[in-house]
């Protein structure tokens, strides 16, 4: 069964609690979003590989590590998961950037695919697929069902809130990708919200309701 990593970090936990405010403007919610995918990214990128190189300082040469020619991509599910890409990209600006679009049909409240572009390497490249909110978890096994469909099989999921509903679908849907998350929240309600959540991350990211 795959890890589920919550995050402890004291500035983590203070930036989850400014973008749950209800009062919190779509301005600071988005550099809020922003900052605490930077800072998960920390976490997420802690396995990642390292080789030693020899580089010259300014006083003798030396011997140091660098990151590993691991191919990166991140992935973000639209709308929300585009909150979340700048910081990412901040820790790994060589990364490519994919991108699939989904929405939860208000009535089944199932997944369907609008849009997916993603980089020609796919299989070759170690992914984070990115979403603010994990409730049903049935949005984040489509998008990793379709990135398996095309040859992947290096992948990470990240969110910010989750339910714990989410991390079990998600886990029986995939049992082979870890899950890190800034906080995992009560429980569904009966709209399949988080509770008690911070509402429609994407409303609140782009102004809209």
């Amino acid at each position: 069964m795959s890890k589920v990593v919550e995050m402890g970090h004291p500035l983590i936990k203070h930036k989850l609690t400014l973008i749950r405010d209800k009062n919190t403007g779509s301005k600071e919610f988005r550099e809020l979003v922003s900052e605490l995918s930077m800072l998960m990214g920390y976490e997420v990128t802690r396995d990642f590989e390292l080789e030693e190189v020899e580089i010259e300082t300014p006083l003798m040469k030396t011997k140091a590590q660098v990151i590993a020619g691991k191919k990166v991509g991140i992935i973000p599910i639209l709308r929300a998961g585009l909150g979340m890409v700048d910081g990412m990209l901040s820790l790994i600006p060589a990364a490519k950037v994919g991108h699939i679009g989904l929405y939860r049909d208000p009535e089944t409240l199932q997944p369907v695919e609008y849009y997916c572009k993603l980089p020609q390497d796919i299989e070759e490249r170690h992914l984070i697929v990115l979403d603010p909110m994990l409730a049903t978890g049935g949005s984040a096994a489509a998008a990793i069902d379709f990135l398996k469909e095309r040859g992947a099989t290096n992948i990470k999921f990240v969110c910010l809130i989750a339910a714990p509903e989410g991390i079990q679908a998600l886990q029986e849907a995939h049992p082979d990708v870890d899950i890190y998350v800034g906080h995992i929240d009560e429980k569904l309600n009966e709209d399949a919200y988080i509770v008690p959540g911070l509402g429609d991350a994407g409303d609140r990211l782009f102004g809209t309701k």
